[in-house]
């Protein structure tokens, strides 16, 4: 498998509970680097943006106030097949079917307050990172 990276953002329901630490210690447990991080304010015009795949939903607003609420921690993870590892490190969107062990599990309090996001595709990855990091900000 390949070595690549993927995008990552501990959520406001996370950071107000000082989980970034313990996350952190996951994604590093699961063998994926933490190439590049920075904890930022996400501006709405930001966050709608990033969730513009969802703006048609009925919880894109919902999705934006939450993601603005509070501050963020963007990150850069590599790692071999780091996409997949991730997600699966993440945990099922809604923490009671995450499995034991993903960070979900352990600290989303609800399918909306899930903790953390990642990419989903090599193609999806790169727009997301690009989006937050200029390549001298990722040091792998």
């Amino acid at each position: 498998m390949a070595i690549e990276r993927t995008f990552s953002i501990i959520k406001p329901d996370a950071t107000e509970r000082n989980l970034t630490g313990a996350i952190n210690a996951l994604i590093e447990k699961a063998g994926l680097r933490i190439v590049a991080q920075k904890r930022i304010r996400m501006t709405r015009d930001q966050a709608e943006t990033f969730y513009a795949v969802h703006k048609a939903r009925p919880f894109f607003g919902e999705l934006v106030d939450f993601m603005i609420s509070g501050p963020v921690v963007v990150q850069v993870l590599e790692g071999e097949g780091a996409i997949l590892k991730y997600r699966d490190v993440m945990g099922a969107t809604d923490p009671s079917k995450a499995a034991e062990g993903t960070i979900r599990k352990a600290h989303a309090k609800s399918i909306g307050e899930n903790s953390v996001h990642g990419s989903d595709a090599p193609e999806t990855a790169a727009i997301e990172i690009a989006q937050f990091f200029a390549g001298n900000e990722i040091v792998g």
